[in-house]
């Protein structure tokens, strides 16, 4: 058995970034920029009043100045004319600084009676305006690679760019095996069981940025797995689930090799989850994952989730690390390094008491799985530990 950083280091030369395309920016959620974006105008694109007021000459903004209301600035209207000594021009938040104009005394410090106001108040602190190019300015640069958020559209669209380039999402074709298998919501027979774990697979994959194909159950021979492989044509990866052990009706590697899969590795000394194999096929990577459902889950956080960055382009990391603090004693671990089930909150985290991989209730009802290296001695409360978030 090989260690799981050897795994990930064979499993990362099976992939590589796919290539770019290019989206709306209504469609660029979630996507990978591929490319530097860079800004096309200035934020502001002009000097902008910050505050709603009255645009005049600052050095005139003396306590009880008076001055003659000469137009009116507003969002998306201008005041064509020019400020002089003596004038002032009523302005509206974001409207454009009129020429001449240094200040905006903001209304509350204005008497005004018709057409003229007077400063009520003594000014102080900065001029109320947003000069131009103060959030940022032609040529100003986002940063490839970055998975695209909220924020970053809001950005990308102010500085006009109407469209990106992104990494093309890789599919992903995901194939549960065995005879045992019905589909949910039909009626298994007394010696069959749902196929859960291709749908909790299937979300995970969609939520990392990937574009999951769910392709029929394939049943234990070789006609029924070899029709399943030819589905999966044109997939960059190809994830089976189940039939990757040595019982007799496994034979998932098998038909794999006989139709051109060239083995990386068998398996790994991971609890849980140890027979699990990959290699590549064709033009795709192929994952076997065990049919336990907790162990094809966790493996897939392990495994499959540093796989897609790398194919988003993100870089061949393993999964994210934090620490915690232990809540309770933690026993000493076994040759194989340990996955296990935990609730992490504020900076604390439980280990599950049942770890039984084929307890998807538990995997259900916690949001980590903290990590206990291979041969770790037994941890007592308030020791810290290593998890990976989920």
């Amino acid at each position: 058995m090989i260690s799981v950083g050897e795994a990930l280091a064979d499993l990362f030369a099976l992939v590589r970034p796919t290539e770019q395309e290019t989206v709306p920016l209504l469609d660029a959620s979630g996507r990978v920029l591929a490319e530097d974006a860079t800004a096309r105008r200035d934020q502001p694109p002009f000097d902008a009043s910050a505050m709603d007021g009255y645009a005049l000459i600052g050095d005139e903004a003396d306590l009880h100045a008076q001055f003659k209301i000469i137009g009116e600035s507003a969002a998306g209207r201008a005041f064509a004319g020019k400020v002089k000594p003596g004038h002032a021009v009523r302005i509206f938040t974001g409207a454009p600084l009129p020429q001449g104009a240094s200040r905006v005394v903001i209304q509350e410090d204005i008497e005004r009676r018709g057409d003229l106001i007077t400063i009520a108040s003594a000014q102080s602190g900065g001029a109320n305006i947003r000069p131009q190019g103060n959030d940022f300015s032609v040529g100003t640069v986002v940063s490839a690679p970055r998975r695209l958020r909220p924020e970053d559209l809001a950005l990308l669209a102010a500085m006009n760019i109407g469209q990106v380039p992104v990494h093309r999402k890789p599919v992903v074709a995901l194939i549960s095996t065995g005879d045992e298998l019905v589909m949910p919501g039909e009626d298994p027979g007394p010696d069959q069981i749902i196929a859960s774990n291709s749908f909790g697979l299937h979300a995970m994959l969609a939520a990392w940025g990937a574009a999951p194909r769910l392709l029929p159950i394939a049943r234990d021979n070789r006609e029924s797995l070899e029709t399943a492989f030819r589905l999966a044509e044109g997939a960059d990866l190809i994830v089976t689930i189940g039939g990757a052990s040595v019982g007799d009706h496994d034979i998932v590697g098998d038909v794999a090799e006989s139709m051109g899969l060239e083995r990386s590795f068998y398996k790994i000394a991971i609890r849980p989850g140890k027979p699990l194999m990959a290699g590549r096929m064709g033009n795709a990577a192929m994952v076997g994952l065990p049919g336990n459902p907790v162990s094809a889950m966790v493996c897939a956080r392990v495994f499959l989730a540093p796989m897609i960055r790398t194919m988003l382009g993100l870089g061949a990391e393993p999964a994210e690390n934090q620490i915690a603090i232990l809540t309770h004693d933690l026993a000493a671990n076994g040759p194989r390094e340990h996955y296990q089930r935990a609730w992490v909150e504020n900076g604390r985290i439980t280990v599950a008491s049942r770890q039984d991989s084929a307890l998807l209730s538990v995997l259900a009802d916690t949001n980590a799985l903290a990590i206990s290296p291979p041969n770790a001695e037994a941890r007592p409360a308030g020791s810290q530990i290593r998890y990976i978030p989920y």
